[in-house]
């Protein structure tokens, strides 16, 4: 019989306003050698993995929304930390497991990590490249895109609106997932939403039909967010981060500036649209 897991619950994390203007990581541009000091699951697909920073004294000093890169052999990835500058001396990544030779593609870097035992080492870097816009975001109102893992810049910026009382900004968060088992932090959205000041839409894509699931189904799509007023208007952003065919549904490939798919057509400009 397997060995039950018990998955930790992303919860009990209060918005913390800890931003820090960029070039303050502890990681630089050269490649820096830390050790995994923990490792637990968030669900079936998904862990939460802990890391020491350089210097065990302070926390990371990665600013809002930034990301590092990862080395393992010819493998180089990005990651957004779901922890904040107010962890000292480690940092938490949430890493979902996508198997070698997933959707076509070769060796994965979440293959390796999955198989990484506590107290082994790992290469990390920051480069400027990596920074994205920063808070505050002058903006009256953000709607945000995510899916899977895609949440986790999307928790970096939320920290320092929701933990500044001043900050009146509008966020509707639309987070797509496959079923309910693959949300990864509801629990904490769900604490977060009870603030007031953020509204979360779940749109679930391969929720069995028979479930108790009342909220949206399908993909997030340009009648969803007309649905719930998510609309092109003076002083809105989006962000967007999530898996490949979802940037190219909704604003186009990642690594292009130009805007296409559903947020161009319902008349949002490449200036107010963020690709993560």
């Amino acid at each position: 019989m397997a060995e039950a897991v018990n998955y930790v619950k992303l919860t009990g994390r209060n918005p913390e306003p800890t931003t820090v203007q960029a070039g303050n990581c502890q990681f630089t541009e050269s490649w820096d050698t830390v050790e995994l000091l923990d490792k637990k699951f968030v669900n079936h697909n998904t862990a939460l993995f802990t890391f020491a920073t350089p210097d065990k004294t302070k926390g990371l000093g990665l600013s809002t929304c930034a990301c590092i890169l990862v080395r393992q052999g010819t493998l180089i990835r990005p990651y957004t930390p779901i922890s904040t500058n107010a962890m000292v001396g480690q940092f938490e990544l949430l890493i979902k497991h996508y198997p070698t030779g997933a959707n076509g593609e070769g060796p994965q870097m979440s293959s390796y990590l999955w198989g990484m035992e506590v107290g082994k080492s790992l290469e990390f870097k920051h480069i400027s490249f990596n920074v994205k816009i920063q808070y505050p975001f002058d903006r009256s109102e953000i709607t945000m895109l995510v899916g899977g893992t895609g949440i986790t810049p999307m928790v970096q910026a939320l920290h320092p609106i929701l933990a500044n009382e001043n900050d009146a900004t509008k966020v509707t968060l639309f987070y797509g997932s496959r079923t309910q088992a693959d949300i990864l932090g509801k629990g904490l959205l769900d604490e977060w939403e009870k603030l007031d000041r953020l509204k979360v839409v779940h749109v679930l894509s391969h929720e069995p039909a028979d479930s108790d699931w009342q909220g949206e189904r399908g993909f997030i799509t340009a009648d969803v967010l007309t649905k719930h007023d998510a609309t092109p208007k003076d002083g809105h952003m989006v962000f967007v981060c999530g898996p490949p065919p979802m940037y190219d549904a909704l604003c186009g490939p990642r690594g292009k500036k130009e805007l296409t798919g559903a947020l161009a057509d319902m008349g949002f400009k490449a200036e107010d649209v963020s690709k993560f």
